[in-house]
Parts: structure tokens; sequence; C-alpha cells
């Protein structure tokens, strides 16, 4: 297969771009080309917006189609997704350095899960309901798609960051036009494919690689009704103020800092294991959800400490293609660069390095960073402030129960955070203490079935769950 790329998929079809211009990926392990495809510009993003346009505005179109039909159509979706799931997640990782093993599971298998559960969700849903008005006649309540939707995903889970938009948007009748990052492309072109194969009607998805100016671009475009973009915060407040000004429908899943808190009554031999590196450590610490802030009691501090550095010392750092890696390179050398930038300012602000904070010495080539841990960090620290994106931990003391939640929430984001402890009914106390959108107890995952999203500066609205097809949706009220 040619990893190199001529056409953009707009309209059903696969068309010549606007200019020559090309994105060419390294490969995070490699650091070798691994293809290219064309980089899109404005002008196609204008025909890609009126491809979505034209196809949300036909009138026997996606939009009007009875959901069990379009809830056919998403079974169909995953199905030919499904077939190239190998190929999928393989291109993921080796774009981007995550794990084969965990590629498989988040990029291959839950984008599919996702189109299956909104076909699941509409297909008996007939998305009106009649009340019983105040004023003695029915009111019919609809819920109807809101249209052209302009999907912005980053690199580091981008099947599934674009799944958790085009799934409930399909499936509420909306059209697409999906930009991905720069550095994640090369799975795009399988993600065209399979919609091609499934036979969507002709411009409900539309795919235009771009970089953040063409990106701005999209997002301003005056025939685009709604925007769902996951990033950083800094791009996330640009995009909140276009959409602002335009009283433009906007999802933002931003960055976050979340906390992992370990009580003093857990046993460290069991908790600090397995679960515990998936919810601070997982994707190579390219995770918005992380909790890289972990807080320790200080009765118990050394031990956390010493807890935290033999679990991350133990870990695999390797081949993200092979399946006994546990911590994969970086997605780019500039990742790699922002990373070890602030390893060295925990250093300059006075934080303790324990384990890591350089390149592995045995590999000679590739974006890799060794997972890092560092302790009497302090909560108003850099490290312990901004998202590093990267497998640094920062292990910082706490006093007591009251304590450990003011630090928790001593921070502008909110987005996830994990409870460590052996009694359950404590660790649901202070849980609920926490001011974030979303936290687990002894464990962190998401589930497809829950709204996932944040508070403060970590975004608006809310992904997965029946409550993100209200995200695509507006509501008409018909007065008998």
């Amino acid at each position: 297969m040619n990893p190199h790329h001529e056409s953009l998929f707009i309209g059903g079809r696969w068309v010549a771009p606007a200019s020559d211009e090309k994105i060419t990926v390294l490969g995070s392990s490699t650091e070798d080309v691994l293809g290219s495809v064309p980089a899109g510009n404005e002008k196609d993003i204008d025909v890609a917006v009126a491809a979505a346009r034209a196809a949300f505005d036909d009138p026997d179109g996606w939009a009007a189609w009875q959901p069990a039909r379009r809830a056919n159509a998403l079974c169909r979706l995953a199905d030919a997704l499904e077939r190239r799931m190998e190929a999928i997640t393989h291109a993921v990782s080796a774009q981007n350095g995550m794990t084969i093993t965990l590629s498989e599971q988040v990029e291959g298998a839950l984008p599919t899960t996702l189109l299956r559960y909104y076909a699941d969700l509409i297909r008996d849903n007939p998305g009106e309901d009649v009340r019983d008005g105040m004023l003695g006649a029915p009111v019919h309540v609809r819920r109807e798609p809101l249209g052209v939707v302009a999907a912005i995903v980053p690199w580091n889970a981008p099947q599934l960051l674009s799944a958790t938009k085009y799934a409930p948007g399909l499936a509420a009748g909306c059209t697409f036009v999906l930009k991905p990052s720069p550095e994640t492309v090369l799975d795009a072109v399988l993600f065209a494919e399979a919609v091609e194969e499934a036979d969507l009607p002709p411009g409900v998805i539309n795919i235009v690689p771009a970089g953040r100016e063409v990106g701005a671009y999209l997002v301003s475009h005056p025939d685009v009704d709604k925007v769902a973009f996951t990033g950083s915060t800094a791009a996330g407040r640009q995009i909140a103020a276009t959409c602002g000004s335009l009283l433009r429908p906007v999802t933002l899943e931003l960055g976050g800092k979340s906390a992992a808190v370990i009580l003093d009554d857990v046993d460290l031999n069991t908790a600090i294991a397995e679960p515990f590196f998936l919810a601070t450590l997982l994707a190579n610490g390219q995770a918005c959800f992380a909790s890289t802030r972990v807080l320790a009691p200080r009765s118990r501090y050394d031990e956390v400490v010493d807890a935290v550095a033999s679990l991350v010392s133990g870990l695999t750092v390797g081949d993200p293609l092979d399946t006994r890696t546990q911590i994969g390179p970086m997605a780019s050398a500039r990742q790699r660069d922002r990373v070890e930038g602030y390893i060295e300012k925990g250093k300059t602000e006075g934080a303790r390095l324990v384990v890591g904070g350089s390149r592995p010495t045995d590999l000679a080539k590739g974006f890799y960073v060794t997972p890092t841990v560092f302790a009497d960090v302090d909560n108003s620290q850099t490290i312990a402030r901004e998202e590093i994106f990267g497998p640094v931990l920062s292990v910082i003391a706490y006093t007591d129960e009251d304590d450990a939640v003011r630090i928790a929430n001593d921070s502008e984001y909110g987005l996830g955070g994990s409870v460590w402890t052996d009694d359950d009914e404590r660790g649901m106390r202070v849980a609920r203490r926490i001011h974030t959108g979303t936290i687990g107890l002894n464990h962190y995952t998401v589930d497809p079935a829950a709204p996932f999203g944040g508070v403060k500066a970590s975004g608006l609205g809310r992904e997965f769950g029946p409550e993100a097809l209200h995200n695509y949706q507006q509501i008409k009220s018909i007065y008998r």
C-alpha cells in the first residue's frame, strides 16, 4: 500500500487538493518518514463545508432519514472500521507512540463501540414527545439536528476522539467536516476508506487534514453550525471566543491537571499497581485526564514516594508496536522538547527528582522520555500547575483529608481524578468533594455510557453517554 496519498476525501469521493502542499509524518519511535497526505487549505475547507451543507440541506438526505435508517448506516461504518482495525491501530501507534496494546482498545475497539451504542440509542427513538400544555393544549417537543459540524481532533487518540464527535453527531442527523491533527493523518485516510465502504451519502463526512490556521478558518466558516473540539485549553479559549461572537454552539474537551488522592488507609502493595499506572501514565502520559498530581498523606509520604518510584522505574520503555512495551515515545520531537523543558523547570524550582528525567540510553532513535517522578513538590510549582502531557508525576504532601481535597481543587483544571483507599464509602465521600467532571475510585476508566468532560478550564459540554447526542440537537417546541 502506498503510504503517500494524493487526494482528499470530500463529498463522498477522492478529490484533488487545492494545492500541492504536503503533510509528512515521522514515526515517533523511528524518526523515519511513514507517509504523507495533502495539506488542506482554506479552499479545501470551502469545498468540504459546501459538501456537508448540501448533504444536510437535501430534503431527502441524511438529516431527513428515519433514525432506524441512520442507525443501520452507523452499524455499516462500524463494520467497515472493524475490518481495518489492525491497520488503524498500527498506524496510530507508529505515528504518536501509543502502545499497540492500548491502541487496540482505544483506537480500534472504542470507535466501533460508540457507533453501535448511538445506533441503538436512536433506533427506536422518534425524537419527539408530546406534553400536556398548561394552557389546555398539547405541546410537541422535537429534537432536531443542528446542521454542519466542524470537528477538530488532536493527535493523542485521533480515532477515538473523532468518534466521540461523529458517532453521536451522525446519529442526530448532522453532517461533518473533520480536521485531523498533522501529527496523525495516516489513520484518517483509513477512516475515510471505511466511510466510503459504508456507503454513507456523499458529503455526510468530509476529511481535511490541516494545521492550526486552517482549523481556525473552519471554526469561523459561515456555513458551520456547530464546533466540536478536543485540544489544549489555550486553543479552546480562542475557539470559544470565535463561537461566542457568532453565537455558535461549541463543545470543548480541553486540558487537565488531575489529582490522584491516596488516602492514609490504603494498602500500597495493592493500590500502586496496574490500575494506578493506567490512571496516571496512560498513553505515555499523553492523556488529558491523567492524574499526574499524586497527593500523599504526610504520615506515609516516604512510603508513597517509594511505591510510586518502584512502579514507574519498573515500566518497560520501548517500541510502541511491541506488545511488551508499557511506555512508548512522545508523539513528536516538539512534544519531547516540551516535556523535557518541564522536567528542567521542576529541578530549577526545587522539586526532588526521584526517577527518570532523561532520555533512555538504550534507544538511539525516537522521541523518548523516561517516565519521571518528582517528590517534595509544592502545589504552587509549575510542574504541579501546568499540563505537561508526558510521563511526569509530581508527589505532593497533604496533612489531612480536608487538606487533600483543598489541594486537589486548587487547580484551574477539573477534568479527571482518582481516589485510592481501602474504604469505599470514605473514598466516595472524598470523590464527591473534588471539583471535577469525572473521577475514579481505586482506578480511572472512562465509561462510554457516562458523560465525560470537565469544569473550569477543562472545557464546556460533555461527550459520551446520551448527553453527547444532545450536543448535536436543537429543541423545537410546536404549540398545538
